[in-house]
């Protein structure tokens, strides 16, 4: 008999030169195993409306510094910051093999160029990135505690086609 094969849940990632953001969307995930390690990240998870369960082990393309990444169990996600161990150049890939796979996406909400400009908030430095993202995200100052800017998820002119939609019974 062979052994149940778990499906890797449905994802998206972007980042920086410090960073990597990775989001796992797996709803009413209650606690989920989770490992963070300089090469690799696993997570295992129950969650959605089917209540499935998710796992997966992603090897990373860089290393991370375990002490400095963070991760938040949310609502309708799984949000991890993952603080590069060297800062530098983008990496090709989240995946140590580069391989292409149909359940991770670019998260083009938080995704910035190489080559862009960093913003002038905060006077634009770099090393306050993690923190940055982390505060406007609600991560710091307790789960949930930061103040949190619907503005920032993006996506509020993007909506407009929801007018059509019929009422729900």
């Amino acid at each position: 008999m062979a052994t149940e094969q778990l499906l890797p849940p449905p994802a998206m990632w972007a980042q920086r030169k410090n960073l990597v953001s990775l989001t796992i969307n797996v709803e009413d995930c209650k606690e989920p195993v989770i490992t963070l390690e300089p090469t690799k990240v696993y997570f295992k998870g129950t969650g959605g409306p089917d209540k499935k369960t998710f796992e997966v082990t992603i090897d990373l393309f860089g290393e991370i510094d375990t002490e400095e990444s963070k991760y938040f169990v949310r609502e309708r996600s799984i949000e991890f910051f993952l603080r590069k161990k060297e800062e530098g150049p983008y990496w090709p890939s989240i995946f140590k093999d580069k391989k292409k796979v149909h359940w991770l996406k670019i998260d083009f909400n938080r995704w910035r160029d190489e080559d862009d400009s960093e913003p002038e908030e905060n006077g634009g430095e770099e090393s306050q990135d993690l923190d940055e993202m982390m505060r406007r995200m609600g991560g710091l100052n307790g789960a949930g505690g930061g103040q949190m800017d619907l503005n920032d998820l993006g996506g509020s002119e993007e909506d407009e086609d929801d007018e059509d939609l019929p009422d729900l019974e």
